[in-house]
């Protein structure tokens, strides 16, 4: 953004990276492959780099409130700033964040998940997909990520994205608004398990696994963790793939 402001130009969108996909090794593939389509489709964006700190998310839903507003203020300081409007996020815990949470503390910005942009992207014929080759006979799950789905009401973005790629979307039993959580939500990625019978994401994985899919596709960077992680406890790397919906369009583009 900063270089872009000195050359006086100013970007259409604002894409959020967000931390996981700043750091997380894993994360950064989704983030890479989020851009990829933007530069594809001639998208005229801009990322805030070093400017950019943590949405606030886990801070909030651990309980510390006074951490999270001022994480909030100083990212609504630098989005004023530079007269920021729309913003696109890899997580769904940013897109939740920044789109219902930030306005009460004086941040109002019209904020998109990235499936809702691929999607636009498709609708306005910006983007084309020639998924069959490459994704033609692959059943491909989808594992609703809680602050997409049930916070905010986004289903249909993500599914029909997949249904693009001439693959089958077959749906788990516990899905949409009836969907399961990965186990990450809620800051609860950064503490240990308490005491139970069970993983959720062990479970949300069986779930998964009940639909014999050959991907199992996510919307957040911390679904993908704990789905992947879920996959390797049942010794199922070598045949089933845990993918970002972006990754997913990324690889179906016609370039």
């Amino acid at each position: 953004m900063a270089e872009m402001l000195a050359e006086g130009k100013s970007p259409d969108i604002l894409f959020w990276v967000g931390c996981s996909g700043s750091f997380d090794d894993r994360a950064k593939k989704i983030t890479k492959a989020i851009a990829k389509i933007l530069h594809h489709c001639e998208v005229s964006f801009a990322i805030l780099g070093n400017e950019e700190s943590c949405s606030g998310d886990p801070a909030k839903r651990a309980g510390n409130e006074f951490t999270f507003q001022m994480q909030a203020m100083m990212n609504i300081q630098v989005l004023e700033g530079y007269e920021v409007k729309r913003i696109v996020t890899g997580c769904p815990h940013c897109f939740n964040t920044l789109k219902n949470e930030y306005p009460e503390l004086g941040g109002n910005y019209e904020v998109l998940h990235h499936t809702q942009l691929i999607q636009d992207l498709i609708n306005t014929g910006k983007l084309a997909i020639k998924g069959g080759e490459i994704f033609k006979g692959k059943k491909i799950t989808f594992h609703d990520p809680c602050y997409l789905g049930r916070a905010n009401n986004v289903y249909e973005a993500p599914r029909e994205l997949i249904t693009k790629l001439d693959a089958e979307l077959v749906e788990m039993k516990r899905c949409k608004t009836n969907g399961l959580c990965c186990g990450a939500g809620g800051a609860q990625m950064f503490k240990e398990a308490e005491k139970g019978d069970k993983e959720i994401n062990i479970e949300r994985t069986e779930d998964a696994l009940e639909t014999s899919p050959n991907i199992i596709a996510t919307g957040c960077p911390f679904c993908n963790t704990m789905m992947t992680d879920g996959v390797k406890n049942k010794e199922k790397e070598d045949s089933i793939q845990v993918m970002d919906v972006a990754e997913l369009i990324a690889n179906a583009m016609e370039l």
